[in-house]
């Protein structure tokens, strides 16, 4: 009986292990994969590899660019995590002294944002992120902000219009501290938690009495989408002195639908009475054409049609030739930057805030095949033949200044924008 009992118990040992292997080949049991730090190197290879072969400039602004792949392989041989190896690669890519020049990975909003820009009209860029995009959206969870750090701290630089941020309460300016007990991070403090309440301890002053708790609903966020939404939600008709002044805020450029609904705005919807506007190009991202320029024109027609069912005639115009007021920042970028210095150079309207990025080259995004992208500069450009705006921005007519930390959701360069566009109307 002890020998029959042993033979089963032989036999069961058998066929577990056997069905163990089995499992196994079928990958039903998962092998041991390689660590993150064994696949750092073909990244950093492949990233330095297409700055060889594309960046704009044969002598790579005067660095010699193969011993900058020495100077920095070790370091990305030995980084730990996706983290670390962008950190690495952007040090790297921070000796080209460009703009429109750094490596994104999935872990921070900006990945989403420029795929946002460039994934639609790129088809191939499609088939190389079909496996890590679900469903080819460039989507993730978060609640509509922008970030700095100062002196160590991370407080809120800008806040999309309609965003949860928005709704919440949360104040340009806040200190973020924790995010449900936790570190703040920009995409893993909301990963998973779409439209559920998320707590956030925010410091609003120097005083840690300021602290405060903040309850936010984070939401999906689309890159292809959410700048459009923010667009339009950040629309207003400002009443001051028996005038209209208009405003919007266009977080990105990077596409002919943001100037097609500036267009509506103006001729036909919000902003289509106003006497004067203020459009807003701070922050965000860049992409706008020249030809933007054109709607700014004395040369006006207005059009007005009558119809049996209308009580009163629609009229319309084909240009806007109120009073206008640009706003920018040092955050206003690339395309943006050549609305500003067509602004100043035709005198279209007075331009307000701080001096512009100094970021006008032409850059193309390179999947990597980890997933992560690469945005490279691949062509230099001069405005006017000549003038060169790379490094160098464009100064506002008049300077505003602004402190970010604890500015209590207070905005000095829209106040002022506001007011000058006011001046300008009752001037006009």
């Amino acid at each position: 009986m002890q020998q029959l009992n042993l033979t089963r118990h032989i036999r069961l040992i058998a066929i577990a292990l056997m069905s163990a292997f089995i499992l196994f080949l079928c990958g039903a049991i998962a092998p041991i994969l390689p660590t993150v730090g064994q696949s750092q190197p073909d990244t950093f290879e492949q990233v330095w590899k297409t700055v060889n072969d594309n960046f704009f400039d044969p002598n790579f602004n005067g660095i010699n660019w193969q011993e900058i792949h020495e100077k920095y392989r070790t370091q990305a041989n030995q980084a730990r995590s996706k983290a670390e190896l962008a950190r690495i690669i952007n040090q790297m890519l921070s000796e080209l002294r460009t703009s429109h020049t750094h490596f994104y990975t999935s872990e921070e909003p900006e990945y989403y944002q420029i795929l946002g820009i460039f994934l639609p009209r790129n088809p191939e860029l499609q088939q190389q992120l079909k496996t890590v995009l679900p469903d080819n959206k460039p989507q993730y969870t978060g609640i509509g902000i922008f970030t700095k750090q100062w002196n160590g701290n991370t407080f809120i630089s800008a806040i999309l219009d309609g965003s949860p941020a928005s709704k919440a309460g949360l104040l340009v300016g806040d200190q973020l501290l924790r995010v449900e007990g936790q570190p703040f991070h920009p995409i893993q403090s909301f990963a998973g938690k779409a439209n559920q309440p998320v707590k956030l301890l925010i410091q609003r002053s120097p005083i840690p009495s300021s602290q405060q708790e903040i309850t936010v609903t984070p939401k999906i966020l689309d890159g292809t989408t959410m700048f459009l939404d923010a667009m339009k939600a950040s629309v207003q008709v400002v009443e001051q002195a028996r005038q209209k002044i208009g405003y919007v805020h266009l977080w990105s450029y990077a596409g002919e639908q943001y100037q097609k609904q500036l267009e509506t705005e103006l001729f036909y919807g919000r902003l289509k009475d106003t006497d004067t506007f203020v459009l807003d190009l701070r922050e965000g991202w860049g992409g706008a054409r020249a030809s933007y320029l054109n709607i700014y024109t004395p040369r006006n027609i207005r059009l007005t049609g009558t119809a049996r069912n209308r009580t009163t005639p629609s009229t319309s115009s084909s240009a806007w030739s109120k009073p206008v007021v640009m706003l920018v920042n040092e955050e206003s970028r690339s395309g943006k930057e050549i609305l500003a210095y067509g602004f100043r150079k035709y005198e279209i309207g007075t331009v307000v805030g701080a001096k512009t990025a100094g970021a006008v080259v032409q850059g193309n995004l390179f999947a990597m095949n980890d997933g992560s992208v690469l945005y490279l500069a691949i062509a230099d450009v001069y405005l006017d033949e000549n003038q060169r705006i790379e490094r160098v921005g464009v100064k506002p007519d008049i300077e505003v200044p602004f402190s970010l930390d604890y500015a209590r959701g207070s905005d000095p360069q829209k106040e002022r924008a506001i007011a000058v566009a006011l001046e300008a109307v009752n001037r006009w």
